[in-house]
């Protein structure tokens, strides 16, 4: 019989067994970016409200639609963060980092929360892994992320993703091209919304997902073709040295993400097989973001790469690692003095190094035995009153059946004898 509680809708929930595939993802990136030199972060699950609003954009579908923003009991305005990349550069400003050695370079794991209409792939409490390189404008820190994430996704064994690719320009030469689309996007046939929405950030209508809308954007000017000088050059060095990693790619010039703070680079992991929601991360450049928000000038370049849909990803390409946790050896006590013993052996072999459990509350020989071939273990460790009587406990081989008694004060060391020899 279940409790009447459930978990709130739109929440993406993990337990064994597909939990050990969501855990097998989120330490693969770990050891990713440690290898990159990238440095771990913890950062608060929740910000001041006014700190996405700068940052994230205030136009945003983020900010104005699916924010979860309280007061707390001070008065002051508070949101669960909607991502990561504005809070990271929050931290790096308050606590100085930016003042050593360039770029910082950090990565960030955790929930974020969007309210937004739940379905596979989309969730108001989602998971992302989150790596930002910030103060340098090299471009070959743009391809370092790039390349982090790609190799990421390929040793997960996915190999269906295609990585889309595009550069939004910069404060000198956006204003042209926004005047552009703005020109174009007027004469379009849009709600009352997209219209309010050209006014105030024009490249967001080329993110509408809409059949209708995205069907009268096919001429819209591109902004590939307003770079200026600078831009491209960045952009084609983006290109040049992603061709030298044998990474492919495909330029996307209408490629904008759903964040008002990206320049330059910008690009999006996409996976054939998840449908609507085939976008599995992506990041870019965000130059200007650190004086959006009453930092110094500060460049940086980052990814989000969502969890969830990289667990969907691996489960449809069946490279899931859908094992339960497994353990070396299993205790078997048969009465209650046996089971303190056994208590100890296993804390004992677990302090040595050795995974290690046991059967609880008592259970007989054969309900005992069945947690023990569930398990997973090479051996188990039986122990009686008998056993206990003659000093020594009955170990048992769960493949190919062979027990032999070991006297209890070797127990230990013959265990890990025996799991070295396997």
């Amino acid at each position: 019989m279940s409790s009447n509680f459930q978990a709130p809708r739109g929440v993406s929930e993990y337990f064994p067994p597909r939990s050990a595939t969501f855990l097998a993802a989120r330490d693969a990136f770990a050891a990713a970016a440690t290898r990159a030199g990238y440095a771990y972060l913890e950062l608060p699950v929740f910000e001041e409200t006014r700190l996405f609003a700068r940052g994230v954009g205030e136009s945003t579908d983020v900010v104005t639609k699916e924010m979860y923003t309280f007061e707390d009991r001070g008065g002051r305005s508070l949101t669960l963060r909607p991502e990561f990349t504005v809070g990271v550069l929050r931290s790096v400003l308050q606590h100085g980092l930016n003042k050593g050695e360039l770029p910082v370079k950090v990565w960030a794991t955790g929930p974020a929360f969007r309210y937004e209409r739940a379905q596979k792939g989309r969730y108001r409490q989602f998971y992302q892994v989150d790596l930002e390189a910030i103060g340098s404008e090299d471009p070959a820190v743009d391809v370092e992320t790039i390349a982090l994430a790609w190799d990421f996704y390929r040793d997960l064994g996915l190999t269906r993703l295609s990585l889309h690719l595009n550069s939004l320009g910069c404060r000198e030469c956006r204003p042209v091209y926004r005047a552009a689309l703005q020109e174009f996007l007027r004469r379009l046939d849009l709600d009352e919304d997209t219209r309010k929405r050209v006014e105030i950030n024009p490249l967001r209508v080329l993110d509408d997902k809409r059949p209708e809308v995205r069907a009268q954007l096919e001429d819209a000017p591109l902004v590939t073709d307003h770079l200026c000088g600078a831009c491209k050059a960045h952009h084609d060095r983006v290109r040049e040295l992603l061709a030298d990693l044998s990474i492919p790619w495909i330029d996307d010039p209408r490629l904008v993400r759903g964040l008002d703070y990206y320049t330059r680079t910008t690009y999006e992991f996409d996976h054939p097989l998840l449908g609507a929601q085939s976008g599995i991360g992506g990041g870019g450049r965000y130059d200007g973001l650190s004086e959006d928000i009453g930092g110094p000038p500060l460049p940086g370049i980052g990814f989000g790469l969502g969890l969830d849909r990289t667990v969907l990803a691996m489960e449809a390409e069946e490279v899931a690692a859908v094992t339960a946790p497994t353990v070396d050896v299993y205790g078997v006590p048969l009465g209650e003095e046996a089971e303190r013993k056994i208590f100890g052996l296993i804390a004992e072999l677990r302090r040595s190094g050795v995974a290690a459990d046991m059967s609880y509350d008592g259970k007989k020989l054969k309900g005992a035995m069945r947690g023990a071939g569930r398990s997973g273990a090479a051996y188990a460790v039986i122990l009686g009153e008998r056993d206990i009587a003659a000093g020594s406990a009955q170990v048992k081989d769960l493949a190919s059946g062979d027990q032999v008694a070991v006297p209890l004060a070797e127990l230990v060391t013959t265990l890990k004898e025996r799991l070295a020899e396997r």
